[in-house]
């Protein structure tokens, strides 16, 4: 079977399986499965896009001025503009992380270290290095307290990245609080996650003013469509989305995780603060798993190409309650 590495191709899946696409069930892409309601008919798409109202409106919503941000076409986007942006010759990745980390970082010549996250978190880092470290976590979904760590960064004259893409789904505590005491703080914030809009491509980076100045001299004039910023300006503003997606998330995550505790094909369910969960199978491989569900249509994420995950890992996303019953349906039938 064709693995499907980064999740949620559904269109290669459906192809594979004969299918529509209409009849996948995807769990294997973490995306937020609530969307905001966009009207895009008042769009202008015959003049230059204009960023003012949508960095004033992410300015607001994080707490942060304007001219400490800077726009990507998206979150990976973002990660590749920083590797090249950044001279460091070392990167530290606290890993499991997002792969496009460490494909970046190779690609501008790094020397990549790894530490693991499950078993390494107080290694030591190099002095004066570029650190990254995604804040929940993928693809387990844990949230840190990183007190503790932005001490021993900080103290070893660190470039710090910390990708939030997850942040707004656990409500745990920003990182951008560091950016008036450290200068060499960058925070990254994906919208594509919590506003479900993997077509609507639009990343940012925080960083202080001078920071945000400099690397905008390495950028293009328009990077994101009008398209692109009139749909995050309207979900910005859309708070009875933003009440909605947390109620309906935190209740198909607790269903989830019941069907997952219950079911004897897991071994371990990792705790998570996150829409998704990264789970050990007992006795049979991630690739073995998607092939036993292929007959019902429901992807998963393989996780064994992940740094210090075994090939017994997958990734389960959270969605509407159809496709979880559909899933806990799947699963009494292999078990």
């Amino acid at each position: 079977m064709t693995t499907y590495g980064h999740g949620g191709d559904v269109n290669s899946f459906a192809a594979h399986c004969g299918c529509e696409v209409s009849e996948v069930c995807d769990l294997s892409s973490n995306i937020n499965f609530i969307t905001p309601s966009v009207d895009f008919s008042g769009v202008l798409l015959n003049a230059y896009p204009s960023y003012g109202e949508l960095t004033e409106a992410l300015a607001r919503h994080y707490r942060v001025k304007c001219d400490e941000m800077e726009l990507f076409n998206g979150g990976s986007s973002a990660i590749f503009s920083l590797m090249r942006f950044f001279d460091h010759p070392t990167c530290t990745i606290y890993s499991p992380a997002y792969l496009e980390y460490k494909k970046a970082a190779t690609l501008y010549g790094k020397k990549i270290a790894l530490i693991d996250r499950f078993e390494s978190m107080d290694a030591e880092v190099e002095e004066n290095s570029l650190v990254v470290f995604v804040n929940p976590s993928t693809p387990d979904g844990q949230y840190y307290g990183i007190e503790t760590l932005m001490k021993r960064w900080m103290a070893r004259d660190c470039t710090i990245l910390i990708d939030e893409s997850f942040l707004e789904f656990c409500g745990g505590e920003s990182a951008t609080r560091y950016l008036q005491t450290y200068d060499k703080l960058y925070v990254l914030k994906s919208q594509t996650k919590f506003y479900g809009c993997a077509g609507v491509r639009v990343g940012i980076v925080l960083s202080s003013c001078e920071n945000i100045a400099a690397l905008k001299t390495k950028e293009p004039l328009w990077k994101i469509s009008a398209l692109d910023g009139h749909f995050l300006i309207t979900a910005l503003a859309d708070e009875p989305f933003r009440v909605r997606s947390h109620a309906l998330n935190a209740e198909a995550k607790t269903y989830l995780k019941t069907i997952l505790d219950n079911s004897p094909l897991f071994e371990e369910v990792f705790e998570s603060d996150a829409n998704f969960f990264l789970v050990r199978l007992a006795s049979i491989s991630a690739k073995a798993f998607q092939e036993k569900l292929l007959p019902y249509r429901i992807m998963v994420r393989d996780c064994s190409n992940f740094d210090f995950l075994d090939e017994r890992t997958v990734r389960i996303a959270v969605k509407e309650l159809e496709a979880l019953k559909r899933f806990e349906g799947a699963l009494c039938s292999l078990e």
